[in-house]
């Protein structure tokens, strides 16, 4: 434990009170002891590299080849992807990958290159194997993207997992992005940056990292062009970034770097090249389509650390619909069970919560619970006789169920990497979901305790099932956040089976989409807090994760109605809007900060509305496409370099640029523009991009530009569809989408292509193929 994770110890101890903190250092030594006993010391080891190569194996999208000590698996895709393996590593199993592995490309073929090396030349890119095993990404035209040196391993004479590096070489200019949820970005600077999910202690800002959500997946943005990298090992590691420097000229440039080293697990990894949409793509193909949310959880949800009680969430829903301001859920936090124990109810303070949630589903709002993982260790506590009774549980090597310190006290934990664990704790929802319970959203599940927030609750010796393959939790321990989150959802699925769930988790890896989105946890109260919470929506969209949101007001503090007013309107544009506060005396509610941060939530409420259409659009968008809702302003011109270091607007799809205030006093603020017209769409001031331009935001609202030519589908005034075109430029032409959900269900929705185009002085919108379009049309910026 270093001296930053003893700092995160000590603040959960200070949450959690000195009874409970008793227990936890009890248990951190109990799990140190266990590890003692239960991991072998590695001893000496021998260093490793793959030597000259002395053959290959010629196989359909590339082939292996042989170094004197290791060998390369090299495959292309059909989709474009590359994957290759050391030392015999496949691209399954995987908890990253959707359902198969892709098939190869049949035209992609082994060749000799020069110096004794070899290639693959595939449609969308060329991959070159020296002849002592570095591995170079080149685009068709032969232009070098990446340039992975030989790697190097580390083994016990005794035998055991070898530990591995892999350094990497990159354009001077590039820019790194990714590696899941950080707070200090989006732009990666140079730094180390640690591969393992850790709960961070209480609330964090810019500086805190590793944070719930790692992913060893950068995307690497350069004037040559954009790829994403993965290397594919759920293990503990670093990745070390640094970035290159452009010299006075030819010659003089140095290199940008990457280097990833692990203490285990296989050495395998994807690149996928191409335009960021392309990239993103690909990725969703091999990683799985996003699920899309329910309708009613892409608008405006209200929770607390603790209501406290039925009365108190009454009279929040009821706060929020005298001021005729749009609630769509309520989270209930972790005391609204008995001795904070999941799947149970406290009957004292909501002896009718089945009726409470009738009540407010009456009202447009639905109920959603918080599950951790923890299960309180005591005999006739129900879930923890069934879970002994399947042996559910993860035990340590001598066979023991290992227990940490969770909300409940001591507790053990469901090991959620065996599928019979999986089906058994996803069963346990139908109690939820007959208190009336709409969603779930899954806390401490990195997992976490408090008796050492950062290493692991679960000794790295415990045993995991990972899908019949058998390991410890040093491989367990970053997908067990994703597991736990697709045993939710599957047995939403089987229990509701007409409905599309609803599932937020604080912890993932790669693939996490597949079955819901991400709360990246409690944000800090303050300005930095606001930025940070931009980076970790903008870097997880990046990941593949593209419906996530941050604590509005942030979690753990008192908020100034300034900053509350800017983290709201900022929140009024991600993908998940979702206001929560530890503080218990309320202040979380737009109308403790005064009438005039009132009246300013309520227009950014109701503009949120208004979008909604447009969310879901962007919804359906990220299923089949993989684009996230929220972009970096370089989506579309990852070469202009000015656009790579903006870090502090986004697009919002196509048609929207938000620029939001994260700083103080800010009432003008200057907004960096891609290539093309813009409009204000509060003044109809017209912008002309590239540049920078300055931008009124007084307090009322943040400064949000829409796209000339874009159709914009927004909620009227009577409920219905319809569309917001913006006039595009004299001479050019434009466009747009609507898909229209066909409720909560999984029927395939409408999607409806629509043209615009001046024509005769005026501005022209068209469905696709002509005619007349189903909604009504309002044009704006003529």
């Amino acid at each position: 434990m270093n001296g930053r994770d003893l700092v995160r110890s000590v603040k959960a101890v200070s949450v959690v009170g000195p009874a409970q903190g008793l227990r936890a250092v009890r248990a951190s030594w109990r799990r140190r002891r266990v590890d003692a006993a239960g991991l072998a010391p590695r001893g000496p080891e021998r260093a490793r590299v793959p030597g000259a190569v002395v053959g290959v194996d010629p196989e359909p999208g590339g082939g292996v080849v042989r170094f004197a000590r290791s060998r390369l698996r090299i495959t292309v895709t059909v989709g474009g992807a590359v994957f290759w393996g050391w030392d015999g590593a496949e691209p399954g199993p995987s908890y990253a990958l959707a359902d198969v592995c892709p098939e190869a490309d049949p035209r992609a073929v082994l060749e000799p290159d020069k110096d004794g090396g070899w290639r693959v030349v595939a449609e969308r890119v060329t991959v070159v194997v020296s002849r002592h095993g570095a591995v170079e990404v080149c685009t068709p035209g032969g232009v070098t993207l990446r340039r992975d040196l030989p790697p190097r391993w580390w083994e016990p004479e005794g035998g055991g997992e070898a530990r591995w590096v892999q350094r990497a070489q990159v354009a001077a200019d590039a820019r790194f992005f990714g590696l899941g949820g950080r707070a200090s970005g989006p732009r990666l600077r140079d730094g180390s940056y640690r591969l393992w999910n850790t709960g961070p202690g209480g609330s964090f800002g810019p500086g805190d990292d590793p944070l719930s959500i790692t992913m060893p997946v950068q995307l690497v943005v350069a004037d040559a062009g954009t790829h994403l990298v993965f290397h594919d090992n759920t293990w503990d590691g670093v990745v070390s970034l640094r970035e290159g420097r452009e010299g006075a000229g030819s010659g003089h440039d140095s290199c940008g770097s990457c280097e990833v080293r692990m203490e285990g697990g296989p050495l395998r990894c994807w690149v996928v090249v191409g335009t960021p949409a392309r990239v993103l793509h690909t990725w969703a193909q091999l990683t799985g389509a996003a699920a899309v949310p329910p309708a009613w959880a892409l608008g405006h949800q209200h929770a607390r650390w603790d209501f406290g009680s039925e009365e108190e969430v009454r009279r929040v829903v009821t706060g929020y619909k005298e001021r005729a301001l749009p609630l769509e859920a309520v989270h209930l936090g972790i005391d609204h069970y008995a001795a904070r124990q999941v799947f149970t109810v406290d009957r004292e303070r909501f002896p009718s919560l089945p009726r409470l949630a009738t009540e407010l589903r009456g009202e447009g709002v639905r109920l959603v619970s918080v599950i951790d993982p923890a299960i309180k260790a005591e005999h006739g506590n129900a879930a923890y006789d069934a879970g002994r009774a399947i042996d559910a549980f993860v035990r340590d090597t001598a066979g023991r169920a290992v227990r940490g310190v969770g909300w409940p006290g001591e507790s053990v934990f469901p090991d959620f990497t065996a599928e019979r664990v999986r089906k058994w704790w996803g069963g346990l929802y139908e109690e939820r979901l007959e208190q009336g319970f709409s969603g779930f959203w899954l806390d401490m599940n990195e997992p976490a305790s408090f008796a050492a927030f950062g290493d692991t609750t679960l000794p790295r010796s415990a045993r995991h099932a990972l899908d019949g393959r058998g390991g410890d939790h040093r491989e367990a321990h970053n997908v067990y956040g994703l597991c736990m989150a697709r045993a939710c959802y599957d047995g939403m699925r089987e229990l509701q089976p007409r409905q599309r769930p609803f599932v937020l988790s604080r912890s993932g890896w790669v693939g996490m989409q597949r079955y819901g989105g991400a709360w990246p946890g409690d944000g800090a109260t303050g300005w930095p807090g606001l930025r940070a919470s931009l980076s970790l929506v903008v870097g997880l969209g990046l990941c593949g994760v593209p419906y996530a949101g941050p604590d509005v007001g942030g979690f753990d503090g008192h908020p100034s109605p300034e900053l509350y007013l800017r983290w709201f309107q900022l929140g009024a544009y991600m993908p998940l809007f979702r206001t929560h506060s530890a503080l218990r005396a309320g202040r979380c509610e737009p109308w403790e900060f005064g009438d005039e941060v009132l009246g300013h939530a309520r227009a950014a409420l109701e503009e949120r509305r208004r979008l909604l259409p447009y969310f879901m659009t962007l919804a359906h968008l990220a299923r089949r496409t993989g684009a996230p809702y929220v972009r970096p302003l370089w989506w579309g011109a990852p070469e202009d370099r000015s656009l790579r270091d903006c870090e502090d607007a986004f697009l919002l799809g196509d048609c929207l640029l938000v620029a939001p205030v994260l700083e103080a006093g800010v009432e003008h603020r200057t907004v960096r523009l891609p290539q093309g017209r813009w409009y204000d769409t509060a003044t109809g001031e017209v912008f002309e991009g590239p540049g920078s331009v300055r931008v009124a935001c007084p307090l009322s609202r943040i400064a949000v530009l829409a796209r000339a030519g874009s159709v914009l589908p927004v909620r009227g005034r009577h409920g219905g569809v319809e569309l917001e075109v913006w006039a595009p430029a004299p001479g050019r032409t434009g466009g747009g989408l609507v898909v229209r959900d066909a409720g909560d269900g999984w029927e395939e929705p409408v999607i409806e292509r629509f043209q615009v185009q001046w024509a005769g002085g005026r501005v022209v919108v068209a469905a696709e193929g002509g005619g007349e379009p189903s909604c009504p049309v309002r044009v704006r910026g003529v």
